[in-house]
Protein backbone atom coordinates (compact mmCIF):
# COMPACT_ATOMS: atom_id res chain seq x y z
CA UNK A 1 0.00 0.00 0.00
CA UNK A 2 1.76 3.14 -1.23
CA UNK A 3 1.36 6.32 0.85
CA UNK A 4 2.47 9.92 0.49
CA UNK A 5 4.47 11.53 3.35
CA UNK A 6 1.42 13.31 4.80
CA UNK A 7 -0.59 10.10 4.68
CA UNK A 8 2.25 8.20 6.32
CA UNK A 9 2.43 10.73 9.16
CA UNK A 10 -1.31 10.39 9.69
CA UNK A 11 -1.03 6.58 9.76
CA UNK A 12 1.83 6.74 12.26
CA UNK A 13 -0.05 9.15 14.53
CA UNK A 14 -3.12 6.93 14.35
CA UNK A 15 -0.97 3.93 15.30
CA UNK A 16 0.52 5.84 18.26
CA UNK A 17 -3.01 6.55 19.53
CA UNK A 18 -3.95 2.91 18.98
CA UNK A 19 -0.95 1.75 21.04
CA UNK A 20 -1.72 4.17 23.87
CA UNK A 21 -5.35 3.02 24.01
CA UNK A 22 -4.31 -0.63 23.90
CA UNK A 23 -1.86 -0.27 26.79
CA UNK A 24 -4.41 1.66 28.82
CA UNK A 25 -7.06 -1.03 28.28
CA UNK A 26 -4.69 -3.82 29.29
CA UNK A 27 -3.79 -2.00 32.51
CA UNK A 28 -7.36 -2.10 33.87
CA UNK A 29 -7.77 -3.07 37.53
CA UNK A 30 -8.96 -6.65 37.01
CA UNK A 31 -8.16 -7.11 33.33
CA UNK A 32 -6.12 -9.70 31.46
CA UNK A 33 -2.84 -8.76 33.15
CA UNK A 34 -4.24 -9.75 36.56
CA UNK A 35 -4.87 -13.46 35.95
CA UNK A 36 -3.11 -15.52 38.66
CA UNK A 37 -4.73 -18.98 38.60
CA UNK A 38 -7.08 -21.33 36.70
CA UNK A 39 -8.87 -24.25 38.40
CA UNK A 40 -11.65 -26.63 37.39
CA UNK A 41 -14.53 -27.05 39.84
CA UNK A 42 -14.82 -30.47 41.52
CA UNK A 43 -17.99 -32.54 41.79
CA UNK A 44 -18.14 -32.35 45.60
CA UNK A 45 -17.65 -29.24 47.78
CA UNK A 46 -13.90 -28.75 48.14
CA UNK A 47 -11.33 -26.11 48.94
CA UNK A 48 -9.40 -24.66 46.00
CA UNK A 49 -5.88 -23.27 46.05
CA UNK A 50 -5.66 -19.64 47.07
CA UNK A 51 -9.38 -18.87 47.36
CA UNK A 52 -11.73 -19.01 50.36
CA UNK A 53 -14.85 -21.20 50.56
CA UNK A 54 -15.89 -24.58 49.24
CA UNK A 55 -16.52 -24.93 45.50
CA UNK A 56 -18.36 -27.52 43.42
CA UNK A 57 -20.49 -28.20 40.37
CA UNK A 58 -23.20 -30.67 39.44
CA UNK A 59 -22.42 -30.15 35.78
CA UNK A 60 -25.31 -27.72 35.30
CA UNK A 61 -24.60 -25.06 37.95
CA UNK A 62 -21.66 -23.92 40.05
CA UNK A 63 -21.88 -23.67 43.84
CA UNK A 64 -19.92 -21.75 46.45
CA UNK A 65 -20.33 -22.20 50.19
CA UNK A 66 -18.72 -19.60 52.43
CA UNK A 67 -19.10 -17.99 55.86
CA UNK A 68 -18.53 -14.49 57.16
CA UNK A 69 -14.90 -15.19 58.22
CA UNK A 70 -14.06 -15.95 54.57
CA UNK A 71 -14.61 -12.25 53.75
CA UNK A 72 -16.10 -13.04 50.35
CA UNK A 73 -18.54 -10.59 48.79
CA UNK A 74 -20.46 -10.60 45.54
CA UNK A 75 -18.83 -8.41 42.89
CA UNK A 76 -22.24 -7.06 41.95
CA UNK A 77 -23.67 -5.26 44.96
CA UNK A 78 -20.81 -6.26 47.31
CA UNK A 79 -23.19 -8.37 49.43
CA UNK A 80 -21.30 -10.67 51.86
CA UNK A 81 -21.46 -14.39 51.04
CA UNK A 82 -22.72 -16.27 54.10
CA UNK A 83 -24.14 -19.63 53.07
CA UNK A 84 -24.33 -21.31 49.67
CA UNK A 85 -24.80 -19.45 46.39
CA UNK A 86 -25.19 -20.85 42.88
CA UNK A 87 -24.79 -19.64 39.32
CA UNK A 88 -25.56 -21.20 35.93
CA UNK A 89 -23.65 -20.23 32.79
CA UNK A 90 -23.71 -21.26 29.15
CA UNK A 91 -20.56 -22.55 27.46
CA UNK A 92 -17.99 -19.77 26.91
CA UNK A 93 -19.76 -17.42 29.34
CA UNK A 94 -17.95 -15.78 32.24
CA UNK A 95 -19.05 -13.95 35.37
CA UNK A 96 -16.99 -11.82 37.74
CA UNK A 97 -18.67 -13.54 40.66
CA UNK A 98 -17.10 -12.89 44.07
CA UNK A 99 -14.17 -10.98 45.51
CA UNK A 100 -11.90 -10.73 48.53
CA UNK A 101 -9.12 -8.27 49.21
CA UNK A 102 -7.56 -7.30 45.88
CA UNK A 103 -8.81 -10.47 44.17
CA UNK A 104 -11.85 -10.97 41.96
CA UNK A 105 -12.85 -14.59 41.26
CA UNK A 106 -14.16 -15.15 37.75
CA UNK A 107 -16.53 -18.06 37.21
CA UNK A 108 -16.55 -19.43 33.69
CA UNK A 109 -17.78 -22.31 31.55
CA UNK A 110 -15.13 -23.66 29.17
CA UNK A 111 -15.47 -26.83 27.10
CA UNK A 112 -18.74 -27.39 29.03
CA UNK A 113 -16.89 -27.50 32.35
CA UNK A 114 -16.97 -24.94 35.15
CA UNK A 115 -13.74 -23.22 36.10
CA UNK A 116 -12.64 -20.32 38.26
CA UNK A 117 -9.85 -17.86 37.58
CA UNK A 118 -8.43 -15.37 40.04
CA UNK A 119 -7.76 -11.80 38.96
CA UNK A 120 -5.53 -9.94 41.41
CA UNK A 121 -5.05 -6.20 40.95
CA UNK A 122 -1.67 -6.61 42.70
CA UNK A 123 -0.45 -9.20 40.20
CA UNK A 124 3.20 -8.51 39.27
CA UNK A 125 2.23 -8.77 35.60
CA UNK A 126 0.07 -5.68 36.09
CA UNK A 127 2.09 -3.75 38.66
CA UNK A 128 5.27 -4.04 36.53
CA UNK A 129 3.50 -3.32 33.25
CA UNK A 130 4.85 -0.37 31.24
CA UNK A 131 3.40 -1.31 27.84
CA UNK A 132 3.43 -4.22 25.42
CA UNK A 133 6.70 -4.55 23.49
CA UNK A 134 6.13 -3.92 19.79
CA UNK A 135 7.98 -3.92 16.49
CA UNK A 136 8.63 -0.51 14.97
CA UNK A 137 5.90 0.92 12.78
CA UNK A 138 6.29 -0.40 9.22
CA UNK A 139 4.26 1.36 6.51
CA UNK A 140 5.21 -1.47 4.12
CA UNK A 141 2.99 -3.79 6.15
CA UNK A 142 -0.14 -1.72 5.57
CA UNK A 143 -1.67 -3.71 2.72
CA UNK A 144 -4.76 -3.44 0.55
CA UNK A 145 -6.77 -6.63 0.27
CA UNK A 146 -10.28 -7.86 -0.38
CA UNK A 147 -12.87 -9.64 1.70
CA UNK A 148 -14.81 -12.51 0.17
CA UNK A 149 -17.84 -13.40 2.30
CA UNK A 150 -19.08 -17.01 2.42
CA UNK A 151 -22.65 -17.83 1.49
CA UNK A 152 -23.06 -19.20 5.04
CA UNK A 153 -20.81 -19.01 8.13
CA UNK A 154 -18.55 -22.02 8.70
CA UNK A 155 -17.96 -23.44 12.19
CA UNK A 156 -14.49 -24.93 12.51
CA UNK A 157 -12.93 -26.78 15.47
CA UNK A 158 -9.72 -25.25 16.81
CA UNK A 159 -7.33 -25.87 19.67
CA UNK A 160 -6.79 -23.26 22.37
CA UNK A 161 -4.03 -22.07 24.67
CA UNK A 162 -5.31 -24.48 27.35
CA UNK A 163 -4.71 -28.20 26.63
CA UNK A 164 -8.02 -29.23 28.23
CA UNK A 165 -10.17 -26.74 26.34
CA UNK A 166 -11.33 -27.30 22.78
CA UNK A 167 -12.61 -24.31 20.84
CA UNK A 168 -14.48 -23.32 17.72
CA UNK A 169 -14.17 -20.50 15.22
CA UNK A 170 -17.14 -19.24 13.22
CA UNK A 171 -15.66 -18.04 9.95
CA UNK A 172 -17.67 -15.63 7.81
CA UNK A 173 -15.32 -15.18 4.86
CA UNK A 174 -11.74 -14.85 3.64
CA UNK A 175 -9.44 -11.86 3.79
CA UNK A 176 -7.28 -12.05 0.64
CA UNK A 177 -4.02 -10.11 0.19
CA UNK A 178 -0.50 -10.37 -1.21
CA UNK A 179 2.62 -10.16 0.95
CA UNK A 180 6.13 -10.49 -0.42
CA UNK A 181 4.82 -11.71 -3.76
CA UNK A 182 2.75 -14.50 -2.17
CA UNK A 183 -1.04 -14.45 -2.16
CA UNK A 184 -2.78 -15.37 1.11
CA UNK A 185 -6.36 -16.24 1.93
CA UNK A 186 -7.08 -16.18 5.68
CA UNK A 187 -10.37 -17.11 7.30
CA UNK A 188 -11.98 -14.29 9.29
CA UNK A 189 -14.56 -14.12 12.09
CA UNK A 190 -16.98 -11.32 12.87
CA UNK A 191 -15.37 -9.00 15.38
CA UNK A 192 -18.44 -6.86 15.94
CA UNK A 193 -20.69 -4.68 13.80
CA UNK A 194 -17.79 -2.91 12.08
CA UNK A 195 -14.87 -5.33 12.04
CA UNK A 196 -13.46 -8.73 11.17
CA UNK A 197 -10.90 -10.68 13.21
CA UNK A 198 -8.14 -12.75 11.63
CA UNK A 199 -6.16 -15.10 13.90
CA UNK A 200 -2.93 -16.25 12.28
CA UNK A 201 0.49 -17.84 12.55
CA UNK A 202 3.62 -16.34 11.01
CA UNK A 203 7.34 -17.03 11.04
CA UNK A 204 8.04 -14.81 14.07
CA UNK A 205 5.96 -17.06 16.36
CA UNK A 206 7.87 -18.64 19.28
CA UNK A 207 10.81 -16.40 18.44
CA UNK A 208 10.12 -12.69 18.75
CA UNK A 209 6.31 -13.00 18.90
CA UNK A 210 4.01 -15.26 20.90
CA UNK A 211 2.60 -18.58 19.57
CA UNK A 212 -0.01 -16.81 17.41
CA UNK A 213 -1.60 -13.38 17.14
CA UNK A 214 -4.72 -11.67 15.82
CA UNK A 215 -5.59 -8.67 13.70
CA UNK A 216 -8.82 -6.68 13.58
CA UNK A 217 -9.74 -5.47 10.11
CA UNK A 218 -12.41 -2.86 9.38
CA UNK A 219 -15.30 -4.33 7.39
CA UNK A 220 -15.14 -3.59 3.67
CA UNK A 221 -17.18 -1.16 1.67
CA UNK A 222 -19.32 -2.07 -1.30
CA UNK A 223 -16.27 -2.92 -3.43
CA UNK A 224 -15.00 -5.50 -0.91
CA UNK A 225 -11.68 -3.68 -0.33
CA UNK A 226 -10.08 -3.92 3.12
CA UNK A 227 -6.96 -2.44 4.70
CA UNK A 228 -4.78 -5.12 6.29
CA UNK A 229 -2.58 -3.14 8.67
CA UNK A 230 -0.28 -5.63 10.38
CA UNK A 231 1.04 -2.87 12.63
CA UNK A 232 -2.20 -3.34 14.57
CA UNK A 233 -1.58 -7.04 15.21
CA UNK A 234 -2.09 -7.80 18.91
CA UNK A 235 -1.57 -10.63 21.37
CA UNK A 236 -4.25 -12.80 22.88
CA UNK A 237 -4.55 -12.67 26.69
CA UNK A 238 -2.78 -16.05 26.97
CA UNK A 239 0.42 -14.34 25.79
CA UNK A 240 0.56 -12.54 29.14
CA UNK A 241 -0.20 -15.45 31.51
CA UNK A 242 -0.63 -19.22 31.62
CA UNK A 243 -4.33 -18.97 32.44
CA UNK A 244 -5.95 -17.99 29.14
CA UNK A 245 -8.13 -20.23 26.96
CA UNK A 246 -7.60 -18.25 23.76
CA UNK A 247 -8.41 -19.85 20.39
CA UNK A 248 -5.64 -20.87 18.02
CA UNK A 249 -5.80 -20.08 14.29
CA UNK A 250 -7.83 -22.32 12.02
CA UNK A 251 -5.85 -24.61 9.78
CA UNK A 252 -4.52 -22.66 6.82
CA UNK A 253 -4.27 -19.30 8.58
CA UNK A 254 -0.49 -19.28 8.29
CA UNK A 255 1.70 -16.63 6.73
CA UNK A 256 4.94 -18.21 5.48
CA UNK A 257 7.01 -15.13 6.22
CA UNK A 258 8.00 -13.17 9.33
CA UNK A 259 5.42 -10.48 10.06
CA UNK A 260 7.58 -8.11 12.06
CA UNK A 261 4.82 -5.69 12.98
CA UNK A 262 2.46 -5.24 15.89
CA UNK A 263 2.95 -6.79 19.31
CA UNK A 264 5.91 -8.90 20.28
CA UNK A 265 6.09 -11.66 22.89
CA UNK A 266 5.55 -9.83 26.21
CA UNK A 267 7.40 -12.52 28.18
CA UNK A 268 10.68 -12.05 26.32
Amino acid sequence: MSTQPAEQIALTESWDRFRADRNSALASQHGWLTLTSFQWLPASPSALDGVPGLWSTDGTSAFLSAAAPDHLTLVKGETPVDGTIASTLADEESLMWVQFGTVVIELGMRAKRYMVRTRDSQSPTLTRFTGVPVYGYNPGLVLTGTFERYAEPRTVAVTTAHPDVAGTAVLVGDVVFTLGGTSYRLGAEDGGPDSLVVTFHDETNNDTSWRWRKLEVAKPGADGAVVVDFNRTINYPAAFSDFGTCPAPVEGNRIKAPVEAGERDPRK
